[in-house]
C-alpha cells in the first residue's frame, strides 16, 4: 500500500474517532416527562388517629333542674353543698349511695330532700298568701224568717264588708327559742350581696354557745373561709352555723341544748378574733338579728 492511500486511511479514521468523541461529549437528552402539580393530601382522621372516647355525662343528669335537686358546681364539697341546701351532709351522701364524699363532679345532680318526701312542700312553706274572706256585692236579703238562721249572736256584716285577714298560721318548723350564740358586740352586719351573717366580736377563748336545741352535723374546718366551724341542724327548716372557732367542743351527731357551750371563739381562717354567725332557712342564709332575741 502506498503512502498516499495509508494518510487518506488514518484521516478518515481520525475523522471517524473525532465524530464519536463529539457524540459522546454532548449532553444527553432525557425522555420528555409530563410535570404535574404536588397534591398533598390530608390523613384521614378516622385512619390515622384512634377516636377519642365518649365522656359519660356525670350521674344523675336526667334530674337536673327537677325540685329537691342540686347539680354540683366547680368548688363544692359534700359539706358545702350540705350547708346550702340545709341539709347533713351525711343524709345527702346515703340518699345518693356515695360511698366516698370527697369524690363528686362537676355537673353531678344530687337528690338533696329524702326519699318519698315531696320537694315542693319544702319550698312552699312560710309563702301561703293570708286567706281573706269577702262578701258578695249584693243588696238581697232574706226574703222570710224561714230561710234566715234562728238565732244569730251578731248581726251579719254589711253589703260588701270585707273581713281583715287572718294571720298566716305559724309552721311548727318556726316555733324555736333562740338565743345569742356570744356575749360580745355585733361588728359586721348581715348583708345580702356580702356578708350571709353576724360578725360577733370577743376575746380568743370565750364561748360560743349553740342557739336552739339540736343535733350537730358537722364539726371540723374543712370548709374552705370558715375555719373551724360547727354547723347544727334544728329541724327540717333551719341550721346555723357557728365559724372561726379556736376550738370544737362537739362532735357530729351530738344533740345540743341551747345555750350549751359549743365552741371557743377564736380567728382561724379570719384576720381577728370573731364569732362568725349564720341561720339558714332550707339552705338560704336569712338575717339572724331578726330571730335573736332583743338585747
Amino acid at each position: 500500500m502506498g503512502v498516499q492511500p495509508l494518510r487518506a486511511l488514518r484521516i478518515v479514521a481520525c475523522l471517524m474517532l473525532a465524530a464519536l468523541l463529539a457524540a459522546c461529549a454532548s449532553p444527553s437528552r432525557r425522555a420528555p416527562v409530563e410535570e404535574r402539580s404536588a397534591v398533598v393530601r390530608a390523613p384521614a382522621a378516622a385512619a390515622s388517629a384512634p377516636a377519642e372516647p365518649v365522656k359519660p355525662p356525670p350521674p344523675g343528669i336526667e334530674n337536673l333542674g327537677k325540685p329537691g335537686y342540686y347539680a354540683v358546681k366547680p368548688g363544692d364539697t359534700m359539706i358545702r353543698i350540705g350547708l346550702e341546701t340545709g341539709q347533713n351532709w351525711r343524709d345527702i351522701a346515703k340518699w345518693n349511695n356515695i360511698e366516698n364524699p370527697n369524690v363528686i363532679e362537676v355537673g353531678q345532680v344530687l337528690r338533696v330532700v329524702a326519699p318519698g318526701t315531696d320537694p315542693t312542700m319544702a319550698s312552699a312553706r312560710g309563702v301561703t298568701p293570708p286567706k281573706v274572706e269577702t262578701r258578695p256585692l249584693s243588696a238581697s236579703a232574706p226574703a222570710s224568717a224561714a230561710s234566715a238562721p234562728a238565732a244569730t249572736a251578731s248581726a251579719p256584716p254589711s253589703v260588701g264588708q270585707i273581713v281583715a285577714p287572718l294571720a298566716t298560721p305559724r309552721e311548727p318548723e318556726d316555733d324555736l327559742n333562740w338565743a345569742w350564740p356570744a356575749s360580745g358586740p355585733v361588728v359586721a352586719r348581715f348583708d345580702d350581696s356580702g356578708s350571709k351573717g353576724l360578725a360577733i366580736a370577743g376575746k380568743a377563748g370565750d364561748p360560743v354557745y349553740a342557739a336552739a336545741d339540736g343535733r350537730v352535723v358537722y364539726a371540723g374546718s374543712g370548709l374552705r373561709g370558715y375555719g373551724n366551724l360547727v354547723i347544727v341542724k334544728h329541724n327540717n327548716t333551719y341550721l346555723t352555723a357557728y365559724a372561726h372557732n379556736q376550738t370544737l367542743l362537739v362532735k357530729e351527731e351530738q344533740v345540743v341544748k341551747r345555750g350549751q357551750k359549743i365552741a371557743e371563739m377564736g380567728s382561724s381562717d379570719a384576720e381577728r378574733v370573731q364569732l362568725h354567725f349564720e341561720i339558714r332557712k332550707q339552705g338560704k342564709p336569712i338575717d339572724p338579728a331578726k330571730l335573736l332575741p332583743q338585747r
